[in-house]
């Protein structure tokens, strides 16, 4: 995923880029994003039902998501991706990979004939849209705060509490 994140409230860093600042909102460029096009990406991995990493990049290539994934994931695990070059190396990595073609229409396949659709990336697909509705009222973050709004977000999901419990769990967090 791919946030617009400029230098919201740092105009030192602005006039660094030797560009004027903008008034009315951050205009990405269009195409896949990087952090010094003030669009970075967001990497992300889920577990199905369960736990979520989020990191934002400076860029989307082999070597700077091969530490995240090795880090997080074990090798063997079964890992369902899309049609995106970066993952064609997950097998030489030592995980086993599918993937889904979106660029031909597929979204969810069923390879064992089961009737179930078992490979696709709707999970992740659906974590990124609740994130981007999270992120919109806050009507433009800087590069700099945006790590902070996505270790909470983070933080939230993983806790899979709302109101005065996820109030709780924070306050736990922050005790020990």
């Amino acid at each position: 995923m791919y946030i617009v994140a400029g230098h919201k409230g740092n105009p030192a860093a602005v006039l660094k880029k030797g560009r004027d600042g903008r008034r009315n909102r951050l205009r990405g460029a269009r195409g896949r994003g990087t952090l010094e096009k003030e669009k970075p990406p967001i990497f992300g991995m889920i577990q199905r039902c369960g736990q979520v990493v989020i990191q934002m990049l400076p860029d989307v290539r082999q070597t700077t998501i091969k530490p995240l994934i090795k880090a997080t994931i074990q090798p063997g695990t079964l890992v369902y991706t899309d049609e995106y070059a970066i993952y064609n190396r997950l097998d030489e990595w030592g995980y086993d990979h599918e993937s889904v073609n979106h660029g031909a229409g597929e979204y969810a396949r069923d390879d064992d004939g089961d009737g179930f659709c078992e490979i696709h990336v709707n999970t992740m697909e659906g974590f990124w849209s609740l994130l981007r509705s999270w992120i919109r009222p806050h009507r433009g973050i800087s590069q700099e705060k945006l790590p902070f709004y996505l270790g909470f977000f983070e933080f939230v999901h993983n806790a899979g509490k709302r109101g005065k419990s996820l109030l709780h769990s924070l306050i736990e967090v922050m005790i020990k």
